[in-house]
């Protein structure tokens, strides 16, 4: 399935994200917002490899919603960020935010979106991931505090935003960009196909 057919299917995003219904509307995809009804504290992040935690989650998000939309494909994301096997999601307060940016660049790390989509009345259920590694530029502690100054890290998994001037602070990427901003549209599309 190529962009073009996912304009035709009928969606319901259980995100508010900003990133991810950016990425749809650029796409070109018609889609409905709607909040999902999770608290994603209830998830153990222990025990459990990033991979599993961000399916889990993003399939919980569009259980939430679907049933709100029976005859829609709901789509629901989560996004982690894994550091040598720490499962790193959005900061709690800004102490969190720079303990994590000093974590996260000082080493490549990995950035895990997983997508879910439910469709109640087919009975239809997938999750996938995707994995990019992102290559840091070491920070110098007057940008760090820039950066945690800025806020910009608020609501971000990993305490960053690629596309809001995080390039700057990034070398390179292995692997989709999309997916470190939020929702793989390359993973998001292979699995509209298969509705």
């Amino acid at each position: 399935m190529n962009a073009a057919q996912a304009r035709s299917k009928k969606i319901a995003l259980a995100s508010t994200s900003p990133r991810r219904r950016q990425l749809l509307a650029e796409a070109g995809i018609d889609f409905t917002v709607a909040a999902p009804r999770v608290d994603e504290s209830a998830f153990a992040a222990s025990g459990i490899s990033a991979r599993a935690y961000a399916e889990q989650l993003a399939l919980a998000k569009a259980r939430s919603v679907a049933p709100a939309y029976p005859d829609r494909l709901v789509v629901g994301a989560d996004t982690v960020v894994d550091a040598g096997g720490e499962i790193i999601g959005k900061p709690a307060d800004e102490k969190d935010a720079e303990r994590i940016i000093r974590r996260l660049f000082s080493a490549p790390h990995k950035v895990i979106t997983a997508v879910a989509i439910v469709r109640p009345a087919t009975g239809t259920e997938m999750v996938e991931s995707d994995t990019t590694v992102v290559y840091p530029r070491k920070l110098t502690d007057q940008q760090l505090r820039w950066h945690i100054r800025g806020g910009s890290w608020k609501g971000k998994a990993g305490a960053y935003a690629i596309q809001e001037k995080g390039d700057r602070f990034i070398e390179r990427i292995e692997g989709s960009m999309t997916n470190v901003m939020g929702l793989p549209m390359e993973l998001l599309i292979r699995l509209l196909g298969q509705t």
